[in-house]
């Protein structure tokens, strides 16, 4: 009995695929944005060697506020003002920027 041979797309392919839908890639990009600013966050704390109680004592919050950051679990998107203080705490400065594409 002769077995098949069946193609299978990789795993690349297929998210290519889905990010072609524009809704898709709109949630895609807003979730990659807060798992790049919590990446950020606890850089700069363990940079400035903060535990996340000390960090949030210098910035007047809570130790649970700099977890959730942290985390990327939380839905919400953290203010300028907060991400601020927390690059003041950790003595740097927060730096935003844009990305655009090049055109074709």
């Amino acid at each position: 009995m002769k077995s098949k041979k069946r193609s299978i797309k990789s795993a690349d392919a297929f998210f290519k695929g889905l990010l072609k839908d524009p809704e898709i890639r709109l949630y895609y990009e807003a979730e990659r944005a807060k798992s790049t600013l919590a990446v950020a966050v606890k850089a700069a704390r363990k940079r400035a060697r903060l535990t996340q109680a000390q960090l949030a004592k210098k910035i007047g919050t809570t130790q649970s506020v700099i977890a959730r950051l942290e985390s990327s679990g939380d839905p919400r998107i953290p203010s300028l003002s907060l991400l601020a203080s927390i690059a003041a705490a950790c003595h740097g400065k927060l730096e935003l920027g844009f990305t655009f594409k090049k055109a074709t």
